[in-house]
């Protein structure tokens, strides 16, 4: 039934692979826009910037993994648009107190976000992402997802929780611009207030990545129903105790420019 999902893997060096297979690393540009970043936070093009600086080979790996997951080939074969589901009101108004898609409802109302101002902004940086393609769909999957992660795991949006789940996020897709964010913020945090665990708290994220399930797999529609807390157990992500042991008021506070 998914035959077509598997035969759009095979390496195609005219094909869709082409544009995510060994491409090469460019770590000058990612530097460039880490620092544009720590210049003006509300830059966050230049995140974008560094995720497509440093992709490399991650996303042919997330695909590929993804289509030897139990349920993956029927993911990629219906190639259902996160920020479809994402951005649609009356789906997300469905879900009860409590449960994952509520925790994400009020998450998004809370910080004035929307799954399509994400995307937008991925655009502006490669307008490739939206290719009708399975490596650009994964891409898209995982972009899209961002928010959801922040509330799976805990990590707030103040510097040190982006820090945090962009961490977490390296252990699960290998890319190493959420690495090289993450380790970079923790830096900037750590010269700006040495007494804060900035260190410890992003290789916690990372290790808890490690040890969560693959989460590039899950069925969000499904999860979206879960209660958070049964979902966080079952799915094996672990409490980020470094991080919240720092007050929230002084989370708040802290910058990447210090």
């Amino acid at each position: 039934m998914f035959a077509e999902a598997h035969d759009l893997t095979t390496l195609d060096p005219m094909g869709p692979e082409s544009m995510y297979a060994g491409r090469r690393l460019q770590p000058m540009r990612a530097l460039r826009a880490f620092r544009k970043l720590v210049a003006d936070k509300e830059d966050t093009t230049q995140v974008f910037e560094i995720m497509e600086a440093l992709t490399g080979r991650s996303v042919s790996w997330g695909l590929k993994r993804l289509l030897k997951t139990p349920g993956g080939a029927r993911l990629a074969y219906q190639r259902v648009e996160m920020n479809d589901l994402l951005s649609n009101p009356d789906w997300l108004a469905g879900f009860e107190p409590g449960t994952v898609g509520a925790a994400y409802r009020q998450f998004m109302a809370s910080e004035n976000l929307s799954a399509e101002g994400l995307a937008a902004l991925s655009r502006e940086v490669r307008a490739e992402i939206e290719a009708p393609n399975l490596y650009a769909w994964y891409s898209r999957r995982v972009r899209d997802v961002h928010d959801v992660w922040h509330v799976l795991t805990g990590y707030g949006r103040d510097a040190l929780g982006e820090a945090c789940v962009v961490s977490f996020s390296h252990a699960q897709t290998r890319s190493l611009g959420f690495l090289f964010i993450g380790l970079g913020a923790a830096q900037q945090i750590r010269r700006g207030t040495k007494s804060i665990p900035a260190r410890r708290a992003v290789t916690e994220a990372w290790r808890n990545g490690r040890k969560a399930r693959w989460l590039p797999a899950e069925d969000y529609e499904r999860l979206f129903a879960e209660p958070l807390e049964a979902a966080r157990g079952r799915l094996g992500i672990a409490s980020p105790a470094v991080y919240e042991s720092v007050p929230a008021e002084t989370r708040a506070q802290l910058t990447l420019g210090g």
